[in-house]
């Protein structure tokens, strides 16, 4: 084995009397790729925040090839040669790739062209495909996240951390991700990644160590280890991941989405040409690189924006009559008895009111049913507490503020009030998303009690393992178009991969 680039020993950082990390022992070494995993809240992104200088441990000691040292900013980690890449992209969009990687940098007057030129000597060493003149605003995800890795390869890092990298990357962009990862080990960088994805873990790492509620498990080797075995590291216990999706049956078609077209405030068009059909009975899936249109779809059906074209049929299976929704408001589509509930992807920003507690936010779907000026809360009692017990929420009761529950926590209690709206259509955008594996196959199950319940189901995913194992049809959309509607049990994350990045498509066509 390779000498240690990084020894953490002893850490501990606490948040008030949150513990996030509590005593914790780490090495990397030199010339390897370590996965970092761990449920939500399991101090992953704030021990790596310490490395790269964000946090300052309350205790423990940091040691950088054999020496220790001591991290109090970015610029020390810089100065140290650590990188890190986060989920979020800190780059200006006006400005070019060359221009935001020497952003920054003392070096006198920049002098951009040989700037670009060294850059570029950079991206042809390790195989990064990007052109330094291009603006971030013209650029893919994709795109922008190398810029981010080779800003910090410019800036002089071997050690580099990345947090979530293919959380929005497609199979395909993935693959050329991980080609240059294994080049960049090879130069002998060593590279941390923290990410959800297991079989990507496998695929990708060396080894991987395992944080469960702050503390360090344990590390195993990756040739040593399956799926089976990094889950129940995580969380403790066997659980099972399997998806049992069962055939639809007795489906009709409950919401028909014909042409809709829709432009946003700056009048730049979102989706284009939109069709499709949902069923009842059936988990419909809707992949696409984020921000291909998939929020504005859900938005425009649930009545929260107003579409310029096409039209949004449902046939309402109490009055068996088909109901245009185009033009009408979110409470004249209730009033319809068009029951559709909305997962979305912003849980406090749009599903629920953070400074109002866990029994409040079940009335926000049940206060104007009331028929005086006094609100009956028995019954949102009721079931906030029942949401709790099935969900598994942890809290320290149903009057807690929603704002004082962790992102997974607020999430269940989110898609549990909608589930028990009794729709007949459940749109759920991302409702797994802040959710550890266990409560995420909790919603999974759920999703499929309601698609036997006869519910028209549309889920919108990031990960394509679990839309291919979950959904019975894929909808695809890029740059909001449909690219394509795949059989589920039939579809291949290389197949939707590409139809996810197809941008030449010429609008979406029915799947009838």
């Amino acid at each position: 084995m390779a000498n240690p680039a990084i020894e953490l020993k002893g850490i501990t950082k606490a948040f008030g009397h949150i513990i996030a990390n509590e005593n914790v022992d780490l090495t990397v070494f030199r010339g390897e790729i370590l996965a970092i995993l761990g449920e939500n809240g399991s101090g992953k992104t704030t021990l790596m925040n310490m490395i790269s200088g964000i946090y300052y441990p309350d205790e423990g000691h940091i040691f950088i090839d054999g020496k220790e040292v001591n991290i109090s900013s970015p610029k020390d980690a810089l100065d140290l040669k650590i990188g890190m890449i986060h989920q979020h992209f800190k780059l200006v969009d006006v400005f070019n790739a060359t221009e935001n990687i020497v952003l920054g940098l003392d070096e006198g007057k920049y002098d951009i062209k040989a700037s670009a030129k060294k850059i570029q000597e950079t991206c042809d060493r390790y195989g990064f495909e990007i052109d330094v003149n291009k603006k971030i605003y013209e650029m893919s995800v994709s795109e922008k996240q190398t810029v981010e890795i080779v800003k910090a390869l410019y800036k002089g890092a071997d050690i580099l951390i990345l947090d979530e990298p293919t959380a929005v990357l497609t199979p395909q962009e993935t693959q050329k991700l991980f080609n240059v990862l294994r080049k960049m080990r090879e130069d002998g960088k060593s590279i941390i990644i923290i990410t959800h994805k297991l079989h990507e873990v496998l695929e990708i790492s060396d080894r991987v160590s395992v944080l469960r509620k702050g503390k360090y498990i344990g590390t195993i080797n990756t040739a040593e280890a399956n799926e089976s075995i990094l889950t129940e590291m995580m969380v403790g216990e066997k659980i099972s991941l399997d998806i049992e999706r069962s055939e639809p049956k007795d489906t009709t078609d409950r919401l028909i989405v014909k042409g809709v077209d829709l432009y946003n405030k700056e009048g730049v068009q979102v989706l284009k040409d939109i069709s499709f059909t949902a069923k009842s009975g059936e988990i419909l899936g809707i992949a696409g690189i984020s921000g291909s249109g998939q929020r504005e779809l859900l938005e425009s059906i649930a009545g929260l924006q107003k579409i310029s074209g096409g039209e949004i049929l449902y046939n309402n299976p109490k009055t068996n009559e088909t109901e245009n929704l185009k033009d009408k408001t979110p409470m004249q589509i209730r009033n319809l008895g068009v029951r559709l509930s909305f997962v979305p992807e912003d849980r406090l920003g749009m599903g629920l009111v953070g400074n109002m507690d866990i029994i409040d936010n079940m009335m926000l779907r049940s206060y104007r049913k009331g028929k005086s000026v006094f609100v009956e809360r028995k019954q949102p009692k009721a079931l906030a507490e029942k949401i709790i017990e099935d969900l598994q929420v942890v809290t320290p009761d149903a009057k807690t503020p929603v704002r004082r529950l962790s992102g997974g926590n607020v999430q269940k209690v989110l898609v549990g009030r909608e589930i028990a709206a009794s729709p007949t259509v459940l749109m759920a955008a991302y409702p797994v998303r802040g959710l550890d594996i266990n409560s995420s196959y909790m919603i999974y199950n759920l999703l499929n009690e309601q698609k036997e319940n006869g519910v028209a189901v549309i889920f919108v995913g990031e990960d394509l393992d679990v839309l291919i194992e979950l959904c019975d049809r894929i909808l695809v959309v890029c740059g909001g178009r449909v690219t394509g509607i795949v059989n589920g049990r039939e579809a291949k994350k290389e197949e939707l991969g590409l139809l996810m990045t197809k941008g030449n498509a010429k609008g979406g066509k029915s799947d009838e």
